[in-house]
């Protein structure tokens, strides 16, 4: 049995043979894919760019003409895709980051940078605390132990871990009572 040439196979997919059409489909799938693959760095992309080209062939088969060979059609066709979607995502990229840079332009950064600098603050003022209290606080709040968890922990009485938690928070409060209206 001979094999159809890729000219009889799209002459027949003219004429509606979805066998045809399946079977040029199948001679050009993956090569398609593969070099559409290599173009994009991405095979989901790859895989319904191939997809939609043929969708594409199959719906425009009564009027298509294919001046080259069908083969050089079919990679003129998905290279010309691959061409688009980069454009249209290099303009989508431009148009998100003028978005956003309109939008951070009537923004009040402020805030922003008082958080940073609170944040900061805060640090700094934990690092100052006595050796001991800033051990206990840290327990505390970043590891959230409980005061009878801590007093275990560092084998100290309960009375203990309360007075140094109150006189941390007291110090704390103290250190950072320009920043009262963000706390």
């Amino acid at each position: 049995m001979e094999i159809p040439s890729d000219k009889d196979l799209f002459l027949a997919v003219k004429n509606s043979s979805e066998v045809a059409f399946e079977q040029l489909f199948h001679r050009y799938y993956a090569a398609l894919c593969l070099f559409t693959s290599n173009f994009l760095h991405d095979r989901e992309k790859a895989d319904e760019i191939v997809q939609e080209v043929f969708v594409k062939v199959w719906a425009r088969r009564e009027t298509l003409e294919i001046a080259s060979s069908v083969r050089n059609y079919l990679f003129f066709a998905v290279r010309n895709k691959c061409i688009n979607l980069l454009e249209h995502e290099k303009v989508e990229k431009r148009h998100s980051r003028q978005a956003m840079l309109d939008s951070l332009s009537g923004t009040d950064l402020e805030p922003y940078f008082m958080e940073v600098d609170l944040r900061r603050k805060i640090e700094q003022s934990i690092e100052l605390l006595p050796e001991k209290r800033r051990e206990i606080f840290k327990l505390s709040r970043e590891g959230g132990l409980k005061y009878q968890e801590i007093a275990q922990r560092l084998n100290i009485s309960l009375k203990t871990v309360e007075t140094q938690m109150g006189l941390a928070l007291k110090q704390l409060r103290e250190m950072l009572r320009d920043y009262k209206d963000y706390l």
